[in-house]
Formats: C-alpha cells, structure tokens, sequence
C-alpha cells in the first residue's frame, strides 16, 4: 500500500498555510476524477482564438523550414551538436540545475569535475542529452504525446541519472522516496497551488491525453504543443522529473511536426523568460472564468494565452538563430578568432582557408586540404591536426570527410548570445 497526503487534506492546509504532519498521511485513495476536468485539450477550430493561432502557426513553420533551408546539411548536423547542450543547459536550468554547456560537454567526453555535486549535474546533462540525441536520430516511434513515448522518455533520463538524483523529499513530514525510471507516480502530490489528478487516475487521464493528440494534422498538431505541453504537467504523471519530460516531449512534437532538423530550440526562450513561463502555466490550471471563456472544465483563454506564448517564443527562437547563423557574419566571426590564434602560434598558418572552405561546402575531402593550404600533404595534415584538437572541426574516421564544429567553448566568440559566458 502507497500512502501520502489526501487531496482535502492538502487543500485544507494550504488554505490555511498550515504544515502537514506525518499523523496526517492516509492511504491514498481513488477519488474518481472525471477525465473532463481536463478538458479543454486542443483550442477548436470553431474558437474566436484559432485565426490568430492559425496564423502564428503557419508563419512557424515558415520561418523553421526556411532556417533549415539555408543551412548545408554537414552544417545542420554539427549545428543540432551544439543545440542539444543549450538545449539541456536551459531545460535543466528551469529546474534550478545550473550545469554550463562546457561543463556539459567535458561531460561528454568523461571529463567529470571532482566536486560530487558538479560531477552528479553532469551526468545529469549528459543523460539529457542522450535521450535528446536518441529522439532526434529517429528512436522514438509514433507520436511524442502517446503514452508509450512519454514513459520512455521518463525511463531513458532517469535510469542514467545518479543515485543522489533519484530521490525526492516530502517538505512536510522529511520522508525520502526514490524516483524510479518510467514508473508512474503511486503517491498524491502537491505542485505549488496546483493539485494534480490522485494517483490511481494517471493511467485513464494519460489514455485520454493520447487520444486527443495522437491524430491531428500538422497545423493542428503545431497549436497543440502548447496545451499537450501544459496537460501533462497538470496530469504530472511521474513522481519527478516532469518538467524535463514536457519540454523533451513537446522538442520532438516540433522535431516531427516542422522537420526543425534540432538547430534551434524553444527551450533557451522558456529558460530566458522562466518568469512568465511558470506565471502562464499556472494560469492554466484555474478553471474557467464564465460561460465565455470555452466549455471545458479548465479556463480556455488562459490555453490560448499560453499557446500564443509558446508558439512566439518558437517563432523568436527560429529567428534569433537564424541571425547568428548568417553566412557573411558567421564566416567573419570563426574567421576573426583563426587569425588571432595564428598570430599568437595557436593554430598553424592558413588554418583560416580550411574553416572558410568548410562554411561554404559544408564538407571537405582530406585530399583537398593541401591544395588550400598551398603547401605539402605534411603541412596539410599538420594544420587538420591541429584544427581537430582544437574541436572545431571533426571527421567519423581518418579516411572520412572534415565538417566543422561549433564546440561550447569559443560559441561566446562565433556564436555571442546563444547562452551565458562561463562566470565561474
């Protein structure tokens, strides 16, 4: 038997700002909650709201496509490197966890700190990224809001996560209970004001969620990240890490839905106005206001405020990046930092001819290194040498094409504003 708080006992003493105690926890119980408490999932075609939507949709998907456009696809690829440790940095970020992309990418290569704490967020970030990666490659199948996808998402994060991550404490009575991978809650709990949905209700509000959002076509389904993004954190299926759950969610939703090719992402734009982020969200969870605010239980203008919130962050997301990602700008920026670490005997002469190449053909053959190089094979190799430990530019064997990188440690240099300079 799970026991926890009751639902009016927990509402009770929030009323009265009064602390629960451990003479309090009881059974938890099946309090029937009609799966229209939810409602309403999706803004409807017939709403006043949805022209306005429709529009903001559409000009998202223009704007995605045509990003995606402009890049070569070597640079996409090297581009969605970087994106997926912003990525985890500003999803993790909203959570209070402060782990620095270069951290997050020492990480990546098993250069942990000796401070455990530092060390544990790491491996928090590197598991992030590897379900981030395994959905960009194509590893979830179906649609991100079925509730297979969902739970194993939740499974693949946590069971990588260490073990000091894995528990959550009750502030009230100080009990410790261990978060265990892809198992939906068994407990009541309490989310700021909001009082998810009892326990035993998860599984029947989840089947319904996946329901509403499992068939809907790709305007539909572009409108509807916001409200899926919001219902399963008012659902709040796992004991922890729900946050991280939704915004991976919603990640793959816009992966599929735009074929977004993982350059840019909504997160950064959640994480730089968190503020309002957390103040919309909790507005969704109020009921509605009269009977002109939509027929569902919850408050359907608070979903549409959301929605035009979600969608013009995307929409500013797209294009902050891409700004950065201009061509004569980026080649000035990569080309600016090569000519100083050539002058002060960072990287060998002519590097700089490699890099622009790279930018303009996306991939390059070893064997047409020494001819822009203009010396022998030697010096040629010498200079991707050089380049490679630098980690600006990669390759998948010696043998195999050079495609540029954009590592953390010099995007405040190529790349300024994509997050915070590293202060400590």
């Amino acid at each position: 038997m799970f026991y926890n708080v009751q639902y009016h006992d927990i509402k009770r003493y929030m009323a009265k700002g009064q602390a629960v105690t451990k003479s309090d926890i009881k059974p938890v119980e099946d309090r029937s909650e009609p799966i229209g408490f939810m409602e309403p999932l999706l803004i409807e075609g017939g709403s006043r709201h949805r022209p306005d939507l429709t529009d903001l949709a559409l000009e998202l998907a223009r704007s995605s496509a045509g990003f995606r456009r402009s890049l070569p696809e070597s640079l996409t690829s090297s581009l969605a490197d970087l994106v997926r440790a912003m990525n985890c940095y500003y999803s993790n970020l909203i959570e209070g966890h402060d782990t620095h992309p270069i951290d997050i990418e020492r990480a990546l290569k098993g250069d942990y700190s000796n401070d455990p704490k530092r060390r544990d967020l790491q491996v928090e970030a590197k598991a992030h990224i590897a379900v981030q990666r395994w959905i960009d490659g194509g590893g979830l199948k179906g649609n991100a809001t079925a509730v297979d996808s969902i739970v194993e998402i939740h499974r693949r994060f946590c069971a990588a996560l260490p073990e000091d991550l894995l528990w959550v404490e009750n502030p009230a009575t100080g009990e410790r209970t261990k978060v265990v991978a892809g198992e939906l809650r068994t407990r009541d709990v309490a989310v700021g004001r909001h009082i998810p949905v009892g326990a035993p209700a998860v599984p029947r509000f989840l089947k319904r969620f996946e329901e509403a959002y499992e068939r809907l076509g790709k305007t539909e389904t572009i409108i509807a990240t916001a409200a899926a993004h919001h219902r399963l954190l008012w659902i709040h299926p796992f004991l922890d890490g729900n946050g991280r759950v939704a915004r991976l969610m919603s990640h793959a939703t816009l992966l599929n839905a735009l074929d977004t090719g993982a350059v840019w992402s909504v997160a950064r734009g959640l994480a730089r106005n968190v503020a309002a982020y957390k103040a919309q969200l909790a507005a969704c969870d109020l009921t509605r206001r009269n009977d002109l605010d939509g027929r569902g239980h919850l408050s359907e203008k608070n979903l549409v405020e959301f929605t035009r919130f979600f969608l013009t962050t995307c929409l500013d997301q797209v294009n902050f990046m891409e700004r950065l990602m201009q061509p004569d700008r980026l080649r000035a920026r990569i080309l600016l930092w090569a000519e100083e670490e050539i002058r002060f005997g960072g990287l060998p002469p002519k590097s700089g001819a490699v890099l622009e190449a790279l930018l303009y053909r996306g991939e390059l053959p070893r064997a047409d290194t020494a001819g822009l190089v203009g010396t022998g094979e030697r010096q040629a190799r010498r200079t991707v040498s050089a380049l490679i430990e630098r980690g600006v530019v990669i390759s998948a064997s010696t043998r195999a094409p050079l495609r540029l990188a954009f590592p953390a440690t010099l995007a405040g240099l190529w790349m300024p504003g994509l997050f915070p300079e590293r202060t400590g």
